[in-house]
């Protein structure tokens, strides 16, 4: 963050100085947990499921905090925010588990103007902010963007999927004078959500993915996760860039809702960043041409599955508007490495067993996805295993959703359907009722109950996935076959989420 007093600090967030005079300066970063803090930081006081950040004020003080940020006083320096009037308070407060009294959610309302304030001084300098919306894939195209600007100035990015009321703020007080891109996560659980990131932190540049059937319980219909998700391309200054998939009809009829110059990208041929002779390893990793208005190259994507070629040409149209040449960007998107775990995760043991981990979340949409990549990495003869939980939040479609699942499962020819828990039970129904026959589905009660199933029945060379909303747990069956027998190549991580009393780092079922 940019360095700001305290009474600089009090005066942007309408609050009061306690216990402080208002001239230290705040130096460090922003934090809402003691154990990330170093000298100069600022604590914010939040509440949590278990435990309140207004109790270790004095600890935060102690760890080199400057002062707190809190909802009200603490025994520490303090900038001090009045609570917010009642509907507001109920609104923000749905973020924070355990804000009984409203403060946490004052709290987050400062954060966001600290972090506006910030933002804007930062991008009167010259920062570029660029915006990421859809139903599936912003974490995985935020990591791509990211490695693809990095090499072109100083690039700030959330961890993980970091994209909430919380880690939107948070992530953008990461930025500082030598700045050049904040890149972000706009999710929302409902509408006006996306505006509301896109106020604290506007986008120079916004990208929408796609409009699935994620959280379609909480908005009504897809047409009502467009008009949402639109909210970003409505943000955008009209010397902003909107990039849109053309391949998605919702996606691509946002166009009419911005002021901002658009940069279609898909495969479609009127794409102006498109891909072209896509074809699949025997590890579903991608390649094509990929065809821009500034020249052509060849990309041999190192992730696995081939939804990840449209995550792939947004954050290529994003670079080349920043100022990377086809090549350039070829040559970064061939060389990209995996940040955010869970999110196919691929790992061979050394008995030959290859678990996909993409059970961070799940949606209709990146179910398919997932089944596709392992029914391409099964091609060759090795045997395959669906290891699938409950979509949530998915309203009344849920069983629909579920049973169109299990009939893809067949008729993608996986060897081996296992179904964990009973409110995924449509799935197995499905299988059965597309021909699945035997034992080639079967519904277990729990993970436990999957993990002792696959350690008995799995061969040297099957090809595992595992995947279901976050709710379900299931990334626990990767881990157990993961650590029995011990994998030839330890998996990679994603950077650490430090605990917090509030907030996991994570998109917190966001859409």
């Amino acid at each position: 963050m940019i360095e700001l007093s305290l009474a600089e600090i009090a005066d942007v967030v309408g609050g009061r100085l306690h216990g402080t005079d208002g001239s230290p300066v705040v130096t460090g970063r922003v934090e809402f947990d003691t154990r990330e803090l170093g000298p100069g930081g600022l604590f914010i006081a939040l509440p949590g499921e278990r435990v309140d950040g207004h109790d270790f004020a004095a600890q935060a003080v102690a760890a080199g905090a400057v002062a707190v940020l809190a909802g009200r006083e603490v025994d520490a320096p303090a900038v001090v925010v009045p609570p917010l009037p009642a509907g507001q308070a109920h609104e923000r407060s749905v973020a924070l588990a355990g804000d009984t009294d409203g403060s946490g959610a004052a709290v987050l309302a400062a954060l966001a103007k600290l972090a506006r304030h910030v933002v804007d001084r930062l991008t009167a300098d010259g920062l570029t902010v660029v915006g990421i919306t859809g139903s599936s894939g912003k974490t995985s195209t935020k990591d791509v963007i990211a490695q693809l600007l990095e090499p072109l100035g100083p690039t700030v990015a959330p961890p993980g999927s970091f994209n909430s009321e919380l880690g939107h703020p948070w992530t953008a007080l990461r930025a500082g004078r030598d700045t050049k891109y904040l890149v972000l996560e706009l999710s929302a659980r409902g509408p006006g959500h996306i505006a509301e990131l896109a106020a604290i932190a506007p986008p120079k540049i916004g990208v929408v993915l796609n409009v699935g059937s994620a959280h379609v319980g909480e908005f009504g219909s897809r047409e009502g996760i467009a008009q949402t998700k639109g909210e970003l391309v409505e943000a955008l200054p009209e010397t902003g860039v909107a990039v849109l998939n053309l391949d998605d009809p919702l996606v691509a009829a946002m166009a009419g809702r911005t002021s901002a110059r658009v940069v279609g990208v898909g495969e479609t041929a009127s794409a102006q960043v498109r891909a072209a002779e896509i074809t699949l390893d025997e590890q579903a990793r991608a390649s094509f041409r990929l065809i821009t208005p500034a020249g052509d190259a060849q990309v041999a994507l190192p992730l696995h599955g081939e939804h990840h070629v449209g995550n792939a040409l947004s954050a290529a149209a994003v670079a080349l508007e920043l100022g990377a040449t086809p090549a350039q960007i070829a040559e970064r998107l061939s060389a990209l490495q995996r940040r955010s775990a869970r999110r196919m995760e691929v790992t061979t043991r050394a008995d030959g067993v290859t678990v996909l981990n993409d059970a961070f979340n799940a949606n209709p949409e990146s179910m398919r996805a997932g089944l596709k990549a392992l029914a391409s990495m099964s091609a060759n003869g090795r045997r395959s295993w669906a290891v699938l939980g409950v979509m949530g939040e998915l309203g009344p479609d849920a069983v629909n959703e579920h049973d169109a699942l299990g009939r893809l499962v067949v008729r993608l020819n996986i060897d081996k359907l296992v179904v964990v828990g009973p409110e995924a039970a449509a799935l197995h129904q499905g299988a059965f009722q597309e021909g699945s026959w035997g034992e080639e589905s079967v519904l277990v009660p729990d993970v436990g109950a999957a993990v002792a199933l696959l350690r008995e029945q799995l061969r040297p060379g099957d090809v595992v996935l595992v995947k279901a909303s976050k709710v379900a747990g299931l990334w626990r069956v990767a881990e157990a076959l993961l650590a029995d027998p011990r994998p030839s190549d330890p998996p990679e991580t994603a950077p650490p989420a430090s605990p917090s009393p509030s907030s996991e780092r994570s998109n917190g079922g966001h859409a």
